[in-house]
């Protein structure tokens, strides 16, 4: 019998998107390290996995429920990994080549369209190529690339048991 239950495995990954929102939030406080428009679309899809875990573990589902809580955050997570892909890229093009700095997001939220506005940060800026934090030689869009891959694939094997196993789930 298998030791994870849906409610389980979902509060899991509730708590890992904690701790990687935790974890931003400490490097913004206390390293000074300030994110910069995608790194707060990273995060809001961080938080988005983390809602939709939380509510799952909440609602501990069926069968057919967890699937659709899977669906749910396997689009979160892609989402989130675009994201994330597009700042890593960003990051890779040789200096000069990224558009200068651009407005604060706070700002372009207030004088700009929502949907402007995203497409506006999903082409990036000049703050968005600076790497000023890494780990092992990898920026932390990478870690968070990899931290959304891993949460996606969490999500599908706690949600989308297979068929036969159903009944240890």
């Amino acid at each position: 019998m298998n030791i994870f239950s849906h409610r389980l495995g979902n509060a899991i990954g509730a708590v890992t998107c904690a701790a990687l929102i935790a974890y931003a939030l400490y490097t913004q406080q206390v390293l000074g390290l300030e994110p910069c428009p995608l790194c707060i679309f990273q995060r809001v899809a961080v938080i988005s996995l983390g809602v939709i875990f939380l509510i799952a573990a909440i609602h501990n589902p069926g069968t057919k429920g967890a699937r659709i809580y899977g669906a749910l955050l396997l689009i979160a997570a892609i989402i989130g990994a675009g994201v994330s892909s597009r700042h890593v890229w960003i990051q890779a093009q040789p200096p000069g080549t990224v558009a200068a700095c651009g407005a604060g997001l706070d700002y372009m939220l207030d004088i700009m369209p929502v949907g402007e506005v995203i497409t506006k940060v999903l082409t990036g800026s000049g703050e968005c190529s600076k790497i000023d934090w890494t780990l092992l030689g990898l920026s932390m869009p990478w870690w968070v690339l990899f931290s959304i891959v891993a949460l996606a694939a969490w999500a599908v094997a706690v949600n989308w048991p297979d068929r036969r196993r159903r009944n240890e789930w």
